[in-house]
């Protein structure tokens, strides 16, 4: 998961030696949210059937494929090759790393497998700029250097997952490479509203940080050492992992109550930080917003499949992340197309106000709903 948001803290050097603006930044970090949802919707059910590290092992190919694809000098269309490929793989981990951590969880434990791979799902995300701000900042070749050591990791990986015993039994007759359907039964639909508008404005809160923050730390803050701009970055997806982590000791109800406010205070937070140029409030709202963030996405992913009927779990939990996948692409496209037209500030501003907006509608319905536990 690395790999994933490597690119955050080098956008402003591609910026500057490729001559494109945000505008060209958002599209190209979109295009990783596209990889994403045609991964989970093309490959959710190919392990069940192939194995898991027959899905696992070409996950990593596209990963290292990906890092090699940015290394081709000078080339905007390689960086949006280069983010497809990066979501594809994403996005195959997300669901099938997760079911193998499951799986070979020992009896009674599958939860806290569960949790642990969600937490490592989100640290993957937040120590990827970190990783690539240190190099950029402190070793030579900064647009090459941290997509070398990427592969390499990769490569290590990879002969680790091969050395895991397969941990479910391969099923027979011929495979169905038929798409994951899409759709939300009756029954769950109100519930799904809400926590898909909370996870809304939670994973456009992600997008806009790890699209937009890079920009607004080195033009407004002028701040150019990008290992702040990845620790900027960091401590958001951290602050995530640990209201996931949170989520797990409270009913999802009162997961997703707590999460929704600090989503809507978080993210007002954030856009004062803009409009006052504070390093320091940017930071603060960034830690609430995240654990926010972590909160209601765990809790309402686990409220919606609570309420789904077992044999139509997948198909909601697979609209459920496609909502969240639109979240991270269109709003922060939008974002970056109004502070071309009216100006980074107002355009960032404007962005918190209809993201708590969001989170404060979803707050609502879900305190106006009885059927989450």
């Amino acid at each position: 998961m690395l790999g994933a948001t490597l690119p955050t803290p080098l956008y402003p050097i591609y910026e500057q030696e490729l001559g494109f603006g945000g505008v060209m930044v958002t599209c190209i970090f979109a295009t990783y949210a596209v990889g994403v949802a045609v991964a989970l919707l093309l490959t959710g059910r190919l392990s069940d059937q192939l194995g898991r590290r027959a899905v696992l092992l070409p996950g990593l190919v596209l990963a290292a494929v990906s890092s090699a694809v940015f290394l081709i000098p000078g080339d905007v269309p390689s960086l949006f090759v280069g983010r497809v490929l990066s979501g594809l793989s994403a996005g195959i981990f997300t669901g099938t790393a997760t079911a193998t951590l499951v799986d070979l969880a020992p009896e009674g434990r599958q939860q806290r497998y569960s949790l642990l791979a969600a937490a490592v799902n989100m640290l993957g995300l937040g120590l990827g700029p970190v990783l690539a701000g240190a190099l950029a900042e402190y070793a030579p070749a900064p647009l090459y250097l941290p997509y070398l050591v990427h592969i390499v990791l990769v490569l290590v990986v990879g002969v680790a997952v091969l050395a895991v015993v397969e941990p479910i039994t391969k099923a027979d007759g011929p495979v169905s490479f038929r798409p994951q359907r899409v759709s939300v039964p009756p029954e769950v639909r109100g519930v799904f509203i809400s926590a898909a508008i909370a996870g809304f404005a939670g994973f456009a809160v992600l997008g806009l940080f790890t699209a937009v923050s890079p920009t607004f730390v080195g033009q407004i803050l002028h701040i150019s050492d990008h290992l702040v701009t990845g620790l900027v970055v960091f401590t958001l997806l951290g602050a995530s992992t640990l209201g996931q982590v949170a989520s797990s000791r409270l009913r999802a109800r009162a997961a997703l109550l707590v999460g929704c406010a600090a989503l809507v205070v978080g993210v007002l937070v954030v856009g004062a930080s803009v409009a006052a140029a504070s390093l320091w409030l940017l930071v603060a709202g960034a830690a609430v917003a995240g654990v926010g963030q972590g909160m209601s996405f765990r809790a309402g992913l686990g409220a919606v499949s609570a309420g789904s009927p077992a044999e139509r779990r997948s198909e909601v939990a697979s609209s459920f992340f496609l909502a969240l996948y639109v979240a991270i692409s269109l709003p922060v496209i939008g974002e970056g197309l109004a502070a071309a037209a009216f100006g980074l500030v107002p355009a960032a501003v404007a962005f918190s106000i209809i993201v708590a907006v969001l989170a404060a509608i979803a707050f609502v319905s879900l305190v106006r709903r009885r059927d989450v536990a």
